[in-house]
């Protein structure tokens, strides 16, 4: 058995990807591993939010997601007697570089994440299976099988399951996932449509339910996604089948053809338990699953990859004390949740034969929508929620307010904005902790500045903002590697900046202990 690894990543999908980027950039010892013999070529999942698109900057990623992607700012809701053009983020996504819903198959998302590991020497152990954990004193031995059937064991501080909605991780863990399956069966194709306009996302909206087209690119042009009707028979996925249920739903005069990938499936509302048993984490579907409405998932699962990767990495370092390892849970579970109970209730306001809620779809909002095209503050608090901007751990242990907190601006346990413009660049382009300080710049000299970088040179950088940060006049705030912040006050004192940076990156370091 070779030397022990801090972290085993059990899943190679975007939120594997994402989590051994974050130890990479921190410093960490892992390997990666998916049972797969190749990255996913469909597109799968298709939507990257303003949030993840932020979370990902740090890496250098995200400009090449953008070029790679189709950034759709318009929903075309086709209703039974006119089409309504809806804007997408066009308002209450002020404080951010990435304003737009970006439609990216994932299996770019993926090549992108890949290609960047690679660059930095990260193997990808594909068609490399986990058959088994077993828990020893301070460490996990990793039973680990490759596709010719030679056995590898690894042992690790830590294993993380990234692994998906049947995650081997959860399962050895003990780990319970609960839930329920919805009824209705889906059909998904990535596929040309001749008919429909270009660079927007187009609904049909009926009683029996909803009809949508993704614009996505490649590897096709458009993704189809419908529920098959209940009086549908239950047969093979065939293009003639899509035009069928296409025209059910109001999509006249569209013609479907050359089909990249088809598929039916039944979707799942599921959630852990809990997402840590001892050292042995969940992120991803393997911690919750749920329905596509809002294109929540690959993006909450490579949030919780960000989340937790920075906190392993540190605590392995010696860095940062074991505490830290728990506000995971704390942070992510309730997010988690929500997601959960948002996106059933999308889901079933658009899909169910309840008959209240097919007459709504079919006769109130013909008549609601064009109001609520017009009612911006509405659709700026939906977005925001869509666009994940709003997450924020302010209840977190790690979320610590000052004796003065700032009358405005972003607080403790919130993303940091990106204001003024450009802010959150500056403070991606390297990765660890990042000390925010406002005010004239004589406030901040480096001596009274050193008590609490002392023994820390190599976790914090520091930005003297002069007038230009987040809050009006004197203020201080510690951005955590995720991006969020951890600490933030008013005023120039430095005590509890310092009792922050004592409980959280304790000066002594043990490297590696256990």
């Amino acid at each position: 058995m070779t030397a022990p690894l801090d972290v085993l990543v059990v899943g190679a999908g975007p939120t594997g990807l994402a989590l051994a980027a974050q130890l990479r950039a921190h410093g960490a010892t892992f390997r990666i591993v998916d049972r797969s013999l190749d990255r996913v070529r469909e597109s799968r999942a298709l939507g990257i939010q303003p949030r993840t698109l932020e979370a990902l900057a740090g890496f250098g990623v995200t400009d090449r997601l953008v070029a790679r992607g189709n950034p759709a700012m318009r929903l075309r809701l086709h209703l039974a007697r006119r089409t309504v053009s809806v804007p997408l983020f066009d308002i209450g996504l002020p404080d951010t570089p990435y304003p737009f819903l970006l439609f990216l198959s994932q299996a770019e998302t993926e090549h992108v994440l890949g290609e960047h590991l690679t660059a930095r020497d990260v193997s990808i152990e594909r068609g490399t299976e986990l058959v088994g954990l077993e828990q020893r004193g301070s460490h996990v031995v990793c039973r680990l099988r490759s596709r010719d059937g030679a056995q590898d064991v690894v042992s690790a501080r830590y294993v993380v399951g990234c692994d998906g909605a049947h995650s081997t991780v959860r399962a050895q863990a003990g780990i319970g996932f609960e839930g329920y399956a919805y009824p209705q069966t889906y059909l998904l194709a990535d596929l040309e449509v001749e008919g429909l306009e270009p660079g927007a996302v187009h609904s049909y909206m009926t009683g029996a339910g909803m009809l949508f087209f993704f614009p996505l690119g490649s590897p096709a042009p458009w993704r189809m996604l419908a529920m098959r009707p209940s009086d549908a028979p239950d047969v093979e996925v065939t293009v003639p089948l899509l035009q069928q249920i296409a025209e059910r739903y109001g999509a006249d005069g569209l013609v479907l053809r050359d089909p990249v990938w088809m598929t039916d499936f039944r979707l799942h509302n599921r959630g852990a338990a809990r997402y840590r048993s001892g050292p042995f984490f969940l992120a991803g579907d393997a911690a919750h699953i749920h329905s596509p409405a809002g294109a929540q998932g690959m993006n909450t699962g490579i949030q919780d990859a960000l989340n937790l990767g920075w906190k392993l990495a540190l605590v392995c370092r010696g860095a940062a004390p074991q505490e830290l390892l728990e506000t995971y849970g704390i942070e992510r579970a309730p997010v988690g949740r929500h997601v959960r109970r948002f996106t059933d209730r999308a889901f079933v306001i658009g899909t169910s034969a309840n008959p209240v809620l097919r007459f709504a779809r079919a006769q109130l909002v013909p008549r609601l929508a064009p109001l609520a095209v017009r009612a911006t503050a509405p659709r700026g608090r939906v977005f925001r929620t869509v666009s994940e901007l709003g997450i924020h751990y302010r209840r977190s242990p790690a979320s610590a307010t000052g004796t003065r907190p700032p009358r405005r601006g972003p607080r403790a346990g919130d993303r940091l904005p990106d204001r003024p413009r450009g802010l959150q660049a500056r403070v991606a382009a390297a990765p660890g902790w990042h000390l925010l300080l406002t005010g004239p710049p004589r406030l901040w000299p480096d001596p009274r500045l050193a008590p609490v970088l002392d023994g820390r040179a190599d976790l914090i950088t520091v930005h003297r903002l002069d007038d230009r940060g987040p809050w009006p006049g004197v203020a201080q705030g510690l951005v955590r590697p995720d991006g969020h912040l951890g600490y933030v006050a008013r005023g120039a004192g430095l005590d509890g900046l310092g009792a922050y940076v004592a409980r959280w990156l304790p000066i002594e370091r043990t490297g590696h202990p256990g």
